[in-house]
Parts: structure tokens; sequence; C-alpha cells
């Protein structure tokens, strides 16, 4: 079972990464926009991961490990949104313009400007979770909230982009990655119930 867990997960990871490598939309794309472009792909790719890995879900996984893999996948998930936005920015600066300025007639790169904006915004709460004294069940609604933006903006973005990655397999990352997300908000809640519970005993 735990083997084909983490085949099945390899699949949705790889395959979609594969049959974007042999898009023959490549043949007309200078390098820096190749680049821009697969860097959004792996990042859609490592958003898949980050609800699976805070729900404690991958088999094999600590706890410790998992945290730890959570935080530098967010890591790089910041890193792949800022690659992918400055590919765009060098290879075309009006049209990243009008995206971050909401004035884009292509729909698709408002819910990506959306998304990269809770990516920083999460990104910048972790940082400073220790300096904001949030508890911890405040603090976990905030992170929580973000990715629900950050995987609603990342999926729609995708899926409206008509470009290098295959209909199917694109689709079927998406709706893995939101699965995995309401997997965790289901947990989250009834863990938040229970909590509840406790706290009026």
């Amino acid at each position: 079972m735990c083997v084909a867990i983490w085949a099945v997960l390899a699949l949705l990871l790889v395959v979609p990464i594969g049959f974007a490598a042999g898009s023959p939309l490549l043949q007309w794309r200078v390098g820096i926009y190749i680049l821009a472009g697969f860097s959004g792909v792996a990042a859609m790719s490592l958003l898949l991961l980050q609800p699976l890995l805070a729900g404690g879900y991958l088999p094999g996984v600590s706890s410790a490990q998992a945290r730890r893999l959570h935080r530098w996948i967010g890591c790089s998930l910041v890193v792949l949104v800022i690659v992918h936005v400055g590919g765009l920015w060098v290879t075309s600066p009006p049209d990243v313009v009008d995206a971050l300025l909401f004035r884009s007639p292509t729909v698709f790169s408002y819910f990506g400007v959306i998304a990269m904006w809770a990516v920083f915004a999460s990104a910048l709460l972790v940082t400073l979770r220790t300096r904001l004294s949030f508890a911890l069940w405040g603090w976990q609604q905030i992170h929580t909230g973000l990715a629900v933006v950050i995987v609603i903006g990342s999926v729609v973005h995708a899926l409206l982009i008509v470009g290098t990655m295959e209909m199917i397999t694109k689709s079927l990352l998406c709706l893995a990655v939101v699965i995995a997300l309401l997997v965790i908000l289901v947990k989250r809640r009834r863990w938040g119930r229970q909590s509840h519970m406790i706290r009026r005993r």
C-alpha cells in the first residue's frame, strides 16, 4: 500500500512535467521563457505535497520530517514563483505589469497574481510567526486560509492557460491538489471541534 501511494504520487508529480517537456510549443520559445514556464509547472507539482505533509498523510515520513519538508517546499515555492514571474518579466515586461495591476486582458493572470501574493504572505507569516505571538489555533487558521487562496488561484490559473502542459495530466494534477487540500481542511475542522469540546469540559 505504501509503495502504491508513492507510485501514484510520483506519477502525478512527474508525468505533467514530462508532457510539458515534450510540448511542440517549446520550439518557438526562448530559454528564459521556458525556464519561467517550467518554474510554474514545478511549483504546481510541489503544491500537491504541501497539504499531504501538513496532514501527515505521506507514508514513511515522520512528523518531524514532514514539518521540515513542508518548510523547505514552502521556500522552494517562493523561489519558483519569483523565477516564474521574473522570467516572464524579462520576456515581456508590459504583460507582467498589466497582470500585477489587474488590467490584463487574460483572466488567468489575475488568479496567478492573487496566488503569488498569497504565497509571499504565507512565507512572511511563517518568518514572523515567533514575533507575532499568535496562538497556535489562530496561526493555523490564517495559514490555512492563505493555503486555500494559493490552491484556488493556482489551479484556476493553470487550467485557464492553454500552454505547454497537457490538458488531461494537468487537470488530474489540479484535481489531486484540490482533493489534498479538502482532506486537510476536513481534518482541521474536526480537530477544531474536538479542541472546542475539550475546552468546554
